[in-house]
């Protein structure tokens, strides 16, 4: 399927950047991973399918106003941080978490220059990590929505809102029993998770996104959520928080970075994929608590945390096969590339 014959098309290379950006949230470099992604998004709220664009229009606008590698812009490396950032403001701002709420203007310019911040983070987390060929993931995006969501509470031109979605373990009942639609439906919110969507039917249509461009990468995906939540369930954590797939959502992250994407994809690089998804199950109650006092949600951290460790100190097991941020497709020409097989 030919994906990149808009890529540097004179009008609407921009927009196949911006698609581009949404898809890099997932590791997908693929507009139409990121039309499909976006589509799944507008089936849960039209509101957040709007500040998604806002914000991946923003941050890739940045760059392109402040001339950042094209090759990056064109592979929308300058947009996926935009565009959580964007979602996250309007996610933890808004009195239903689910659907969002329409931005104030102020609120609106707001999440643009947060997003457009993000561009900025993102160029300096690339030039730190580049001497540890280590990708900046999603650490810009984390920063500048912690800074953003502290901010908010010190203006009143902005309403905050209830900040009600909940954010720890502690705030869900533990008195509600598991039953099947728990499982199906925490497992494919752990993939609308990441995009901030509390809807386990757009979790699935995202995966099918992913598989557009990456049978591997969807796979990971699917399998990095069904660890997660399953942990959390093996461990006693509260059924709501399963079902709203928050102990899944990084793992789901974590296990797509390291199951083809910066590491080529073996049985070996599976099981190191597989056991950074049940760590990042684990940390996400851990940093929750720790954040709960301040007010702050997880966001990505505990995939960002994991897959660093993970990353950094891949170099000291030869049974792992790294793959360079620079040189990283899919998992699948990973794997040609690195064992001399056929695509």
């Amino acid at each position: 399927m030919q994906t990149n014959r808009f890529q540097d098309h004179p009008s609407l290379s921009f927009a196949d950047w911006c698609l581009r950006g949404i898809g890099q949230v997932v590791f997908q470099n693929n507009p139409l991973s990121g039309l499909v992604i976006l589509a799944a998004l507008a089936l849960n709220s039209w509101i957040y399918a709007a500040i998604c664009v806002a914000g991946v229009v923003a941050a890739t606008g940045t760059a392109v106003l402040l001339k950042a590698d094209r090759a990056l812009m064109r592979d929308g490396l300058f947009g996926f941080n935009g565009a959580l950032v964007g979602l996250a403001l309007i996610a933890f701002t808004s009195e239903n978490f689910r659907t969002g709420a329409v931005p104030s203007p102020a609120m609106l310019v707001y999440l643009l220059c947060a997003a457009a911040l993000s561009t900025i983070a993102f160029a300096s987390f690339s030039a730190i990590l580049a001497p540890y060929r280590t990708a900046a993931l999603t650490a810009p995006f984390v920063l500048v929505g912690w800074l953003f969501l502290f901010a908010v509470l010190k203006f009143d031109a902005i309403d905050a809102g209830p900040m009600a979605k909940p954010i720890s373990p502690e705030q869900f009942s533990e008195t509600v029993p598991y039953v099947l639609s728990t499982w199906y439906e925490g497992i494919g919110t752990s993939i609308g998770q990441i995009f901030f969507q509390d809807n386990w039917i757009s979790g699935y249509l995202i995966l099918v996104g992913i598989a557009l461009n990456s049978r591997i990468g969807a796979a990971m995906a699917l399998l990095g959520a069904i660890v997660g939540t399953a942990v959390a369930a093996l461990y006693g954590g509260p059924e709501g928080a399963v079902r709203d797939g928050l102990f899944g959502y990084n793992s789901a992250l974590t296990a797509m970075a390291l199951g083809g994407v910066f590491l080529v994809f073996t049985w070996r690089s599976l099981l190191y994929a597989l056991f950074g998804a049940v760590v990042a199950s684990w940390l996400w109650a851990s940093i929750a608590i720790f954040l709960k006092p301040i007010g702050m949600p997880v966001l990505t951290s505990t995939f960002v945390l994991v897959t660093w460790l993970m990353l950094l100190g891949q170099g000291a097991f030869k049974a792992l096969l790294p793959v360079p941020p620079a040189e990283s497709t899919t998992p699948e020409e990973n794997r040609a590339r690195a064992l001399n097989e056929p695509s």
